[in-house]
């Protein structure tokens, strides 16, 4: 479990700086509930945000759980509460 939790901004800034961000998406409103495929993610850019989370927060997370959260919401529970 971690000490710290991970916020969905800290979860905005790794996404943009490991996939960049799409135009016309506005990744600074809600997001929580939209999916990362209406963000402009696939699964190997959720997969490279959750592989940077695992190093900057020095926590295991499974690569098939974190490809398997459908939105931010998702993945920061798993992170968070997993």
């Amino acid at each position: 479990m971690l000490t710290e939790q991970v916020t969905l901004d800290d979860l905005r800034r790794i996404l943009i700086e490991e996939a960049g961000m799409d135009e016309g998406v506005d990744i600074e409103s809600d997001i929580l509930d939209v999916e990362f495929a209406d963000l402009g993610y696939d699964s190997l850019a959720v997969l490279e945000a959750a592989a940077r989370i695992s190093r900057e927060y020095k926590i295991l997370l499974d690569d098939d759980a974190a490809t398997s959260a459908k939105t931010p919401r998702e993945l920061l529970a798993l992170i968070n509460d997993g």
